[in-house]
């Protein structure tokens, strides 16, 4: 073998190490987004009729994974030549997703009753036909993918900053890296947890009924519905933690803030626990100034009309 192709092939090693170790490390940076694209998408889906579940999904995964296409090469111009304006895209990206979250409290705590007379008028008058459910569907997709975009950027720009000091070709390969594993990742573990419920029925119908097997299906089919609760809980949380803490990341003053509140205690869990609280209470503000800001410009817009 010659030295020069020895050479290519240490030098493709090298790159494909560099690749390998700066996406565990993206991924590592991302999780709290991860965390919430996982149970905002899992949330999504509720509504949707059993047998139309995984191609919802999939058609989901398909835009998410379209996003972050056209986000790449977007956010890799933007870095080339107007890097100060990624930290503006982060923090509007982080005020969003504080503003999801408070959304999502607000519609729980004074629009439940309204939704459950909705289900009412469903189940007693409302005649639901088939162009109702597609629609519903198609709604349901739209709103997912337009969700997952901002999560999908707020993604790329945080993995971009990770191999800001890289080369081009492995920023470009990690950002490829990034997007596959997340989408395969996030989507495959919603059509897992959306179809937990099947597979306890499937279980429970294929054994018999003091079984292992048996028990196991009804566990799963009780589990589904409390899951689900608990992803919609996580997911509002992690609105607030990583909308904050992107914030937080971006204002040096924030930051600075929250070092001086660390280095008053001693103990390194609290430490970390202050840290953490500290972007909760920031995102939550930030999303109640958001929400507040988005009522007040529709009351005068529709005024205007």
């Amino acid at each position: 073998m010659s030295p020069s192709l020895l050479a290519l092939l240490d030098d493709i090693t090298a790159v494909l190490d560099d690749v390998a170790s700066m996406t565990k490390l993206a991924t590592k940076k991302t999780a709290g987004v991860l965390t919430d694209d996982l149970a905002v998408n899992a949330q999504q889906v509720v509504g949707v009729q059993a047998s139309r579940e995984i191609p919802v999904v999939w058609s989901v995964a398909k835009g998410s994974f379209i996003n972050k296409l056209l986000i790449i090469p977007a956010a890799l111009l933007i870095n080339a030549f107007a890097p100060w304006l990624m930290v503006v895209l982060l923090i509007i990206g982080g005020a969003y997703l504080c503003f999801e979250g408070a959304e999502k409290i607000h519609h729980t705590l004074f629009h439940k009753n309204s939704d459950k007379q909705k289900v009412l008028l469903n189940e007693t008058g409302e005649v639901i036909t088939d162009e109702m459910i597609q629609k519903m569907e198609k709604d349901k997709i739209k709103g997912a993918i337009r969700t997952d975009f901002i999560l999908s950027a707020e993604i790329i720009v945080i993995t971009l900053h990770t191999v800001a000091n890289y080369s081009l070709t492995i920023q470009i390969m990690t950002l490829l890296s990034i997007a596959i594993l997340i989408t395969m990742g996030v989507y495959g573990l919603v059509a897992g947890i959306i179809k937990m419920d099947d597979l306890g029925y499937w279980m429970m119908k294929n054994a018999k009924a003091a079984s292992l097997k048996a028990k196991t299906g009804l566990m799963l089919i009780n589990a589904a519905p409390y899951l689900m609760k608990i992803l919609g809980f996580i997911g509002t949380v992690a609105m607030f933690l990583v909308g904050g803490g992107i914030i937080i990341g971006e204002v040096p003053q924030l930051i600075a803030l929250q070092n001086n509140w660390i280095t008053m205690l001693n103990e390194y869990f609290f430490k970390h626990f202050v840290g953490i609280i500290y972007s909760f209470i920031l995102g939550f503000i930030v999303g109640y100034i958001v929400l507040a800001g988005h009522a007040i410009y529709v009351k005068l817009f529709n005024k205007a009309h």
